[in-house]
């Protein structure tokens, strides 16, 4: 998990002593999933800053291990002044996989709700690894990882959020039609839309109709770089359209927001999302 998991606290390198570099008042450990057995590598950040008497705020991140060090630092940068930035301070969770890799095969499995049966290779040419563990991974997180994380650190259960990209940013949607009640906040960056497109339509009409039962109090932030309108999977519409039939929805407890970050493209825009991320799930509280 880069720069982050080194067990040793110094290396030499030629004639020079050097310390390993590690991101401050972050811990991590492992579990494995009760149902399944599946490991994950959970590294949590815990700000330095008093929690208010409510608790602190949380983000549940998806691919920890590519960008868990990037949302701390903004967090980092930004929640000493929530008067000026937005962002007041939160424990951030990071989900990952026991790998030095940015992305794990297991995420094709853990992000997706059925297997795809419009693709059977990845963008590189390899075979598609196992797929349709998404309510599975969303057992574990509320049954086994949030548990835990309430148990050991002050959380506001009222100000939960999820964060993810890419296929990330689908299983964020995925949680939102299936069990809104999990978080208050969800964050879907250029989601993978086209993975399952019949699918995650079929859930979202199910969604629509549960809100003209029940009035919901979520919020939802959709990311995509601009340059993702040339991307032949045409997510950038897919999510566009979403967005709008989501926003007809306002009135029934859902607050949508489209974000389109100029001049980024499906990967590039993952840090400018988190900044905005950040003061869209963590605004002070009135």
């Amino acid at each position: 998990m880069g720069f982050y998991i080194k067990n040793k606290d110094e290396v030499t390198r030629g004639n020079i002593e050097r310390s390993i570099v590690k991101v401050p008042n972050a811990e991590q450990w492992e579990m494995q999933s009760s149902a399944e057995k599946r490991k994950y590598q959970i590294i949590v950040h815990v700000p330095s800053i008093a929690a208010p008497p409510t608790g602190y705020p949380v983000i549940y991140l998806l691919d920890g291990n590519s960008v868990f060090a990037t949302m701390v630092e903004a967090l980092r940068m930004q929640c000493h002044r929530p008067d000026k930035t937005g962002v007041v301070p939160a424990v951030i969770v990071g989900i990952g996989y026991q790998t030095n890799l940015p992305f794990a095969p297991d995420r094709y499995y853990d992000f997706t709700s059925i297997p795809t049966t419009e693709f059977s290779h990845t963008s590189d040419g390899t075979l598609l690894p196992k797929q349709g563990g998404a309510a599975a991974f969303l057992t574990f997180i509320e049954e086994e990882l949030k548990p835990q994380i309430e148990s050991e650190f002050n959380i506001n259960k009222s100000r939960q959020a999820i964060f993810g990209h890419s296929l990330g940013g689908l299983f964020a949607l995925y949680v939102l039609f299936t069990k809104p009640s999990a978080f208050q906040s969800y964050i879907a960056g250029s989601p993978s839309i086209h993975w399952n497109k019949k699918i995650m339509f079929e859930a979202e009409q199910k969604f629509i109709s549960c809100l003209e039962r029940s009035h919901i109090n979520a919020e939802l932030l959709i990311g995509m770089g601009e340059l993702e309108k040339q991307h032949v999977s045409r997510n950038y519409d897919h999510a566009k359209k979403l967005s709008d039939r989501l926003a007809a929805q306002s009135n029934r407890g859902v607050n949508v927001k489209f974000a389109e970050f100029e001049g980024e493209g499906h990967t590039s825009v993952l840090p400018v999302l988190i900044s905005r991320a950040l003061r869209f799930a963590l605004k002070p509280e009135k």
